[in-house]
């Protein structure tokens, strides 16, 4: 297993670590895993859905690994061969490496990965902060994206304030802890409140990771004006007006007013965590002239 300095303690690692190799028995499609040689060391990757279909690249969000695409992968994998990829630097069973966002090195990184699962070009899906890594190598990878689709993605709109509205909450416990998480999730998003039992199990991880890892806290790069303008292949962003790590009001002015051939669901009353976007986001990619 992969040791690191991001997380609280060696116990709260192991457990997250360990927690996270119970979920990979239970993926819900037949699951091939492999870890990739880079120049940041080795790469994580979870691969399923059918060898002969067109790749697709899951980009998770911070403070999560592969295990974001549970609830989503049976859907997946009946269109594309899906390569969910750990990131490196967060707590997954990747290399324990952060590096510079403000930079190439991550689209170094990802060439990396890409040449060593023989990929050449795919489709690619981001979450939050794998939203900006899925739009940062689109803008300097064109060639190797041929359309994505962000989900609360950052990269675009202004980062939020949640260190001020979370302050507070700090000094309450399990309480404000929960009112935190409730504030990224949802109120209503919660193990208890679901009757969906892939999620439910996601749900319960996801809290565990939250409790034992220290996420990034850095200012995350824009793309710009004129890079936004410039991505020439499909894009579908999906964002919520209710997002406390994206100010998804900014994402949807910069797009309206800078890159038009963006297709954006903006959803006033979503939160950062948008469930249940699989069905429309491979329906995006039917219909953007790439068919599965």
């Amino acid at each position: 297993m992969k040791t690191s300095h991001f997380f609280k303690s060696d116990a709260g690692r192991d457990q997250v670590l360990a927690s996270y190799e119970k979920l990979l028995k239970r993926w819900p499609v037949p699951l091939d895993r492999r870890m990739i040689e880079t120049r940041e060391g080795e790469t994580h990757v979870l691969v399923f859905g059918p060898e002969d279909a067109p790749p697709l690249v899951l980009c998770h969000g911070s403070v999560a690994n592969g295990a974001s695409w549970m609830g989503n992968a049976e859907r997946y994998a009946q269109d594309f061969r899906c390569y969910a990829i750990d990131m490196i630097g967060e707590p997954g069973l990747s290399a324990p490496v952060r590096l510079p966002l403000d930079s190439d090195a991550h689209a170094l990184w990802l060439d990396d990965v890409l040449s060593g699962l023989g990929v050449e070009r795919a489709r690619f899906v981001g979450l939050s902060l794998g939203g900006w890594l899925a739009l940062d190598y689109a803008n300097r990878r064109p060639d190797r994206v041929e359309a994505l689709a962000a989900i609360a993605p950052a990269g675009i709109g202004k980062q939020g304030n949640l260190l001020l509205k979370a302050w507070p909450l700090l000094f309450m416990g399990k309480k404000g802890s929960m009112k935190l998480r409730e504030m990224v999730m949802g109120p209503n998003v919660m193990p208890a409140s679901t009757d969906d039992p892939l999620l439910a199990k996601f749900l319960l991880f996801q809290n565990l990771v939250m409790d034992n890892f220290r996420g990034r806290i850095v200012k995350i790069p824009q793309l710009s004006d004129t890079e936004l303008a410039g991505l020439s292949m499909p894009v579908l962003v999906i964002a919520g007006g209710k997002d406390v790590l994206v100010n998804s009001q900014d994402t949807k002015r910069r797009i309206e007013g800078h890159a038009p051939q963006i297709t954006l669901d903006y959803r006033p009353d979503a939160y950062h965590f948008i469930p249940d976007t699989a069905d429309q986001i491979c329906e995006f990619f039917a219909q953007s002239g790439h068919p599965a």
